[in-house]
C-alpha cells in the first residue's frame, strides 16, 4: 500500500508550459484524502516551489517539500527547514575556481536568494531565475564565503556546448567531492557529497516511519534516478529519456498528458 507520493516538479508535475493541470491537482487531492502523504522533490529552491504549492490548494495540510535536489526539507505548515545539508566555504571556493576563464557562471542558493558569484548575471541566468519567480543577485566571492548565508546548492549555467565541455573536463573531479548531475542541457549541478533527492527522501521517510516499499516516486530526469530506484514503486514520465524509463518500474503518460494523474489513478486509487 502506497503511503507517500514523491513528485518531481519540472517535467513531471508541471507541463511544458510550467503549469499544473487541473487533472493532476484533482488526483493529488484524492490521494491525500486516501491518506497518502505528498512530498514534492525538486531541484528548485523553496521560493520557486511555494507559488505552485499554493496552486495545489493544500493550505490546511502539513505536507513536505524536498528542495535544492535534496539539500533541504521544508514542512509546508510554516515552510520551516526541518533537515538540511549545506556547502562549506571550501566547497564554494573550489567550485568558483572551476569557472575562472570560462563563460560558465556559478550560481548559489540559500533559502531566499538566487546568487551569481563574482560577475553580473548572464541572460541565461536571468532567464532561469524567472522560472523560480525571482531575480538573480550578484555576490562577491568574499561575501559567498563570509558565512552570512547558508548555501545549499550550486549550479553551473552556460550554453550547451560550454556545459558539454565543462562536464567533460570537470565532472569526474566534481563527483569525487560532491553529488554532481547534468540536470539540463545548460545546467550542471553540484550538491554536498552524497546528497540527492533520494538521500533526503530516505531521511524524511524514516522520520515519518514509512518504508521504501510504501513510497511511489515519479520523475523524468537524471536527478530523479536515485529517487526512482529508492522507492518501492518508481514511475518514469512518458517524456523521460529511455535511460530513465529503463530504470523505472512503470512508465506513465507525459507531463503534457496529465501523467501524474494517470499514475495516481492506476497505482494508488485503484
Amino acid at each position: 500500500m502506497i503511503k507517500l507520493l514523491a513528485l518531481d516538479m519540472d517535467g513531471t508535475l508541471l507541463n511544458s508550459e510550467k503549469k499544473i493541470s487541473q487533472e493532476n491537482i484533482a488526483a493529488i487531492h484524492k490521494a491525500i484524502k486516501a491518506g497518502v502523504k505528498l512530498v514534492l522533490c525538486t531541484g528548485r529552491p523553496p521560493f520557486g516551489v511555494q507559488p505552485y504549492f499554493e496552486q495545489l490548494g493544500l493550505t490546511q495540510e502539513n505536507e513536505y517539500v524536498i528542495v535544492d535536489n535534496g539539500c533541504a526539507i521544508h514542512q509546508t505548515s510554516d515552510w520551516s527547514v526541518i533537515d538540511w545539508v549545506a556547502l562549506t566555504k571550501e566547497d564554494i571556493r573550489y567550485l568558483y575556481e572551476l569557472t575562472l576563464n570560462s563563460s560558465i557562471q556559478l550560481t548559489l542558493f540559500d533559502e531566499k536568494h538566487y546568487f551569481v558569484v563574482g560577475e553580473k548575471p548572464s541572460d541565461m541566468v536571468e532567464r532561469d531565475a524567472t522560472y523560480v519567480f525571482t531575480n538573480p543577485v550578484e555576490i562577491s566571492l568574499d561575501e559567498a564565503l563570509s558565512g552570512k548565508h547558508i548555501m545549499f546548492q550550486a549550479m553551473f549555467l552556460g550554453e550547451k556546448e560550454a556545459v558539454d565541455s565543462f562536464e567533460a573536463r570537470f565532472s569526474k573531479d566534481i563527483c569525487q567531492r560532491f553529488s554532481g548531475v547534468r540536470s539540463q542541457p545548460v545546467i550542471y549541478e553540484a550538491m554536498p557529497s552524497g546528497v540527492t533527492k533520494a538521500f533526503a527522501l530516505e531521511r524524511l521517510a524514516k522520520k515519518l516511519k514509512i518504508s521504501p516499499q510504501e513510497i511511489m516516486a515519479m520523475g523524468d530526469a537524471n536527478n530523479d534516478i536515485e529517487m526512482l530506484e529508492f522507492a518501492g514503486l518508481g514511475i518514469a514520465m512518458g517524456n523521460a529519456s529511455d535511460h530513465v524509463k529503463n530504470l523505472a518500474d512503470d512508465v506513465t503518460c507525459s507531463n503534457d498528458e496529465h501523467g501524474v494523474a494517470v499514475a495516481i489513478e492506476k497505482h494508488i486509487l485503484n
